[in-house]
């Protein structure tokens, strides 16, 4: 198994931008640096390993800190699981640059990604943590559509 942390507030994966004079689209600036970022501590999470060429399992841990103007009680109550972390980012978007993030540095391509579970609490310190389990086989409930 693969374990990846990336501390720091987490950006999730923007929305393409449109110059309207030239037609052009471009990433937003942030996502290109967290993604960067991403890409970085997983090639050194990778340490020289082959990269994932079979199905995979990813789990992804969002920890995100308590507004700064919530009362200690509130806080406290958050960071014990109390409060649902329901603001931004959404998780959709933090799966987003995750799997865009690990293409060609951990696995060959995305669509490898069979099984993929996101997660978000918080924490006394913001951050990002991502599990990378190789499967040997289909998984044991899997269900098939066709006889």
């Amino acid at each position: 198994m693969l374990s990846i942390r990336l501390d720091g507030p987490v950006v999730g994966k923007g929305r393409p931008r449109f110059v309207r004079a030239t037609g052009r689209t471009y990433t937003p600036a942030a996502t290109e640096h967290y993604e960067g970022a991403l890409r970085l501590a997983a090639q050194s999470a990778m340490s020289g390993r082959a990269l994932i060429e079979r199905p995979c399992s990813v789990e992804v841990h969002v920890d995100v800190i308590a507004t700064e103007g919530w009362p200690a009680w509130k806080r406290a109550g958050a960071i014990s699981g109390g409060v649902a972390a329901t603001g931004k980012p959404d998780i959709d978007n933090i799966a987003k640059i995750v799997m865009d993030a690990f293409n060609k540095v951990v696995w060959l391509d995305d669509s490898l990604v069979t099984d993929l579970r996101v997660s978000k609490a918080f924490a006394d310190r913001p951050g990002l943590t991502i599990y990378v389990q190789p499967l040997d086989a289909a998984p044991a409930n899997a269900k098939r559509r066709y006889a």
